[in-house]
């Protein structure tokens, strides 16, 4: 990897990510950045801290009228009523503009499904504050982030676009990072669930 003043630059299978030295990292305060939504018909500008006091999960994507997310964001979608029961939002992100948003949803019978905000990052801002930009594309790898109601980065997968993730798994990771937070002292074992044993 190379390191400037401002950032560092590596490579994974010949893709260039680049980090910023202040990037988010478990158990960190996620950045309170302002970016436009495209949410319930309407484009609007919000910021990180108008979801306090909820989790917010992250579902960062490469880009809109593309194979694989379409599948992924329909099954977040058809997940959403379990996530807001467990006082979630889901935001899912790419670098297009909240106006290539619209014409996805208003085209896709799955996007059409989505029901939780879409946000635009076209300047790659939010995709670099949590890792997932791909600098020689200008697009985002498929990244998923939990935090909590205080704003904190509790759980970070990143992987390959060709794979795509388990709506379900995260839904489930969610469960476990809010029975923690609710149950000081208890730790939740593999693939455990609501319900199961603690330790």
């Amino acid at each position: 990897f190379s390191i400037n003043k401002f950032q560092y630059v590596y490579k994974i299978d010949n893709i260039r990510i680049t980090r910023g030295f202040k990037m988010v990292k478990i158990g960190d305060k996620i950045p309170d950045l302002e970016f436009e939504i495209y949410h319930n018909d309407q484009d609007k500008k919000v910021k990180f801290s108008d979801y306090k006091g909820k989790w917010v999960i992250l579902l960062f994507y490469p880009a809109d009228f593309t194979f694989i997310c379409p599948t992924e964001l329909e099954e977040a979608a058809n997940l959403y009523d379990q996530f807001k029961k467990e006082g979630a939002e889901i935001i899912s992100i790419s670098t297009d503009t909240v106006f290539v948003h619209k014409a996805w949803h208003d085209n896709s019978p799955a996007i059409k499904k989505v029901k939780y905000p879409m946000a635009a990052d076209p300047s790659g801002k939010i995709c670099r504050e949590f890792g997932t930009y791909i600098e020689e594309e200008g697009l985002s790898l498929r990244g998923s982030f939990i935090i909590d109601p205080d704003g904190i980065l509790k759980a970070a997968e990143i992987h390959d676009n060709s794979i795509g993730r388990c709506a379900e798994e995260i839904l489930r990771k969610l469960q476990a990072a809010k029975f923690v937070r609710e149950n000081k002292g208890e730790v939740c074992p593999a693939s455990w669930k609501p319900g199961k044993k603690t330790l």
